[in-house]
């Protein structure tokens, strides 16, 4: 049985083309969180399909691409403006809103 892992993806891509083919390859995957940020959940293997994915569109040389393994339960801290408004809990790809307290 495969885990699925929750992985941050970011870039930073210096040509406008690119940037624009990288993005619209990532959204296919994962979930917008701030621009250039995306969340992908998935087994590791769907990862690198989309990272192999993002090599054939970039240029090693000038844009920068990273995923990062986040743990089970990650602690995050805020300053500025949302997101995702107040009174939406976002789970994935889905936003529902709160449960009333």
């Amino acid at each position: 049985m495969r885990r699925t892992q929750r992985w941050l993806i970011c870039y930073d891509i210096r040509d406008p083309r690119r940037l624009v083919r990288v993005h619209r390859r990532v959204r296919v995957d994962a979930t917008p969180v701030q621009y250039s940020v995306f969340l992908f959940e998935g087994a590791p293997a769907g990862l690198g399909r989309v990272m192999r994915d993002i090599g054939v569109i970039i240029n090693t040389r000038e844009d920068d691409v990273r995923a990062y393994c986040l743990p089970d339960d990650p602690a995050t801290e805020c300053l500025g403006r949302r997101s995702v408004p107040d009174g939406v809990t976002w789970l994935a790809r889905a936003f529902l809103p709160d449960a009333p307290s």
